[in-house]
C-alpha cells in the first residue's frame, strides 16, 4: 500500500495526499480531514523518517509537562494530542516530575526528533527557557517568558472570580495556599488575590506560603490555615484544596461552616470530594489545543505574530465547598 492508493480512495492528487502527510496546514481543512481519514482507514503509515530527510520536516512535535499524574496536565495534553493528530503530528511527551533541573535536558534530547516543542508549565528560570527558545522552535502553555510566544492563563480574572464569590457570601478574612515557590501560576495568583484584596478596604488577604501542587500540601497547609483565623480560602489549585478539605476533616472543621474554599482548575474530580469543591477553571483541553495552534504557526512561518483562538477564560462552579459566614463563627478543631 501506498500513497497513490490512498489518493484514489480519497479521490484526491497523489501531491495532495503528500501535502497532508508532510505539510498538513498547505492543504484545506476538509480535504485534510478527509485524507487522514481514509489513510487511516486503510491502515496507511507513511515512513517517516524517509519524508523527514527530504522535507526536513520529522511530523512529530514534543510535549514537556511537570506532572502528568496531575489532572491538569493530563487534559492539557489531551487536548495537545487532539489537535496534533489532526494535523497529522505524532506527539512526544515527557514529565520533568516537578524538577527544574530536568526540563532543560529534556528538551534538548526531544528536540533531536521533533519539529517543535510544547513546553507546559516550566517551572526553570527564565535565562534557561531562553536559552531553550534559541535552540529550538519553542511555544510555551502557561508561563510568560519575556517574550516568548506563550499561551497565557488569565490568572487575575479566575482570582478575581472566586474571591468575588468568598466576598458575597460574607468572607473578609481569606487565606491563599499558594503551590510551588517557581510556578508562575502561584505567583500570579498570588499578585491577583493581592490586588483584588487592596481594592477592598474591609477584605484581609493571608498569604499562607508555599506548598506542594498535590493532596499532600493541602493537609500539610491545614493547620496553617485553622490557626490563621481565616474564615475561607483559596487554594493554588483543585489538587491542594482537596487535601485542605481532607484535614480539615480530621480536624473537626465543618466545611462550609466554619471554613470555606475553593479550587483552581476545576478538574473532574471536585465534582466527587466530600463536600463537592467548589472552583475555578478553564478549558483545560482548549490550553493544549492552543499550545499546538501557536507551535505549527511557529513552524510555518517563525516571523509571524504567534495567536490562538480558543476559549481560555475561567468559569466558576459553585459547589458544596463554599457557603455563607456563618453569624457566630466558631472553629470546632480538636487537637
Amino acid at each position: 500500500m501506498n500513497a497513490r492508493d490512498v489518493a484514489r480512495v480519497a479521490g484526491v492528487s497523489v501531491s495532495t495526499v503528500s501535502r497532508a502527510l508532510a505539510k498538513p496546514d498547505e492543504v484545506a481543512p476538509e480535504t485534510l480531514a478527509r485524507v487522514l481519514d481514509t489513510a487511516r482507514g486503510m491502515g496507511y503509515r507513511p515512513n517517516l523518517t524517509a519524508r523527514g530527510l527530504i522535507t526536513g520536516h520529522r511530523g512529530a512535535i514534543g510535549l514537556v509537562v511537570p506532572d502528568l499524574e496531575n489532572p491538569f496536565f493530563s487534559s492539557v495534553t489531551k487536548g495537545v494530542q487532539n489537535r496534533a493528530r489532526a494535523a497529522g503530528y505524532a506527539v512526544m511527551i515527557a514529565d520533568s516530575d516537578e524538577d527544574p533541573s530536568q526540563e532543560a535536558d529534556l528538551v534538548r534530547e526531544m528536540s533531536r526528533h521533533v519539529d517543535g516543542i510544547v513546553l507546559c508549565s516550566p517551572r526553570a528560570p527564565d535565562s534557561v527557557i531562553h536559552e531553550l527558545a534559541q535552540e529550538c522552535v519553542l511555544a510555551l502553555v502557561n508561563r510568560r517568558c519575556g517574550e516568548l510566544p506563550a499561551v497565557l492563563i488569565d490568572n487575575l480574572d479566575g482570582v478575581r472570580k472566586a474571591m468575588a464569590h468568598l466576598r458575597a457570601l460574607g468572607h473578609r478574612t481569606i487565606a491563599y495556599v499558594g503551590g510551588p515557590a517557581m510556578s508562575w501560576s502561584s505567583q500570579e495568583r498570588l499578585a491577583a488575590a493581592r490586588l483584588v484584596a487592596a481594592e477592598h478596604a474591609d477584605t484581609e488577604l493571608i498569604d499562607l506560603g508555599s506548598f506542594k501542587p498535590y493532596v499532600s500540601g493541602g493537609v500539610a497547609a491545614a493547620d496553617v490555615l485553622i490557626a490563621s483565623g481565616a474564615t475561607a480560602v483559596l487554594a493554588y489549585n483543585d489538587l491542594v484544596a482537596l487535601g485542605l478539605l481532607e484535614r480539615l476533616r480530621q480536624r473537626g472543621v465543618a466545611v462550609p461552616h466554619d471554613i470555606s474554599v475553593v479550587g483552581v482548575d476545576n478538574i473532574p474530580m471536585s465534582a466527587l470530594s466530600s463536600p463537592a469543591l467548589t472552583s475555578v477553571g478553564i478549558p483545560l483541553v482548549n490550553c493544549g489545543r492552543a499550545g499546538v495552534d501557536m507551535l505549527l504557526g511557529l513552524l510555518r512561518d517563525p516571523s509571524a505574530p504567534a495567536t490562538h483562538h480558543h476559549d481560555l477564560s475561567f468559569q466558576l462552579v459553585v459547589r458544596e465547598s463554599t457557603g455563607p459566614l456563618a453569624a457566630e463563627r466558631g472553629l470546632r478543631s480538636t487537637a
